[in-house]
């Protein structure tokens, strides 16, 4: 499938999903919206993709976030249509079977911070800014931010960045917990990729196996969680992979995965 606001290349069982209007510092249309929706549904169902990057083109802008001016005249419900095509695309992106990386760069403002955070890891280059800027605008977060945020964060430092619009840098961000790692901006594609590899040595029903528990645990008593985690370890059990991974194990040589 062509698209008109992103690119899709594939390489090595990693799929790249970058936002591809650089002169318009890659905001996210809800055509934008709806054509990633896609791309990551048809991702997720290549048996030769196994780990999703989510990246900008340019050096400026990850995604500046929502464009404005579809805002203009909107009522209570397109309101909500809104938010809910843009949490439907959030969501599939967390709930991902596959690991899905998200590689930043530049701004990562408003509805494009909250694509990140439903990313399962988060790289971001030194130059790399967030923000949350809807009070600006006299909106709120609408694609996930004020649920995500917090799980991530804490609910202080959420509220913190969420009411004051304010702009905080990539260290800022790693020392909250809310990105993974900081590296130098011309080491990002190669650390994303590094990093996408490394998850690549691993069983991919494991790899689906422990984001469904964790991501699914989530907002479950810890109890429940548990009992979530019990069924997802006993499913693993009865993989080939399982038996693979002990196999190799014992014969001190790598696994050899098959995704069953």
């Amino acid at each position: 499938m062509e698209y008109q606001s992103i690119l899709i290349k594939k390489s090595d069982r990693i799929g790249w999903v970058v936002l591809n209007r650089p002169e318009k510092l890659n905001v996210l249309t809800c055509a934008a919206v709806s054509e990633l929706r896609d791309a990551f549904r048809d991702l997720e169902q290549d048996p030769e993709v196994g780990v999703v990057i989510l990246t900008g083109s340019g050096d400026r802008a990850f995604t500046a976030g929502v464009d404005i001016g579809e805002f203009s005249g909107m009522d209570v419900r397109a309101g909500l249509e809104y938010a809910a095509e843009g949490q439907t695309l959030t969501l599939a992106i967390e709930y991902s079977k596959k690991p899905v990386i998200a590689a930043l760069n530049g701004l990562v403002v408003g509805g494009g911070l909250e694509l990140a955070l439903a990313c399962h890891l988060r790289l971001a280059s030194g130059t790399a800014k967030f923000s949350l800027p809807e009070v600006k605008l006299g909106l709120v977060p609408g694609f996930g931010g004020t649920q995500r945020l917090p799980r991530l964060v804490g609910r202080g430092r959420a509220l913190e960045l969420i009411l004051t619009g304010r702009t905080i840098d990539a260290h800022e961000a790693l020392s909250w917990g809310l990105i993974n790692r900081v590296v130098p901006v011309a080491d990002l594609d190669a650390a994303s990729r590094s990093l996408a590899r490394e998850i690549l040595a691993n069983a991919p029903r494991s790899l689906e196996y422990a984001i469904q528990a964790l991501v699914g645990g989530l907002d479950r008593s810890l109890p429940d969680g548990l009992a979530l985690e019990a069924e997802y370890f006993a499913r693993a059990c009865m993989t080939e992979d399982h038996r693979e991974g002990i196999k190799a194990f014992l014969e001190k040589r790598r696994p050899d995965f098959n995704g069953r």
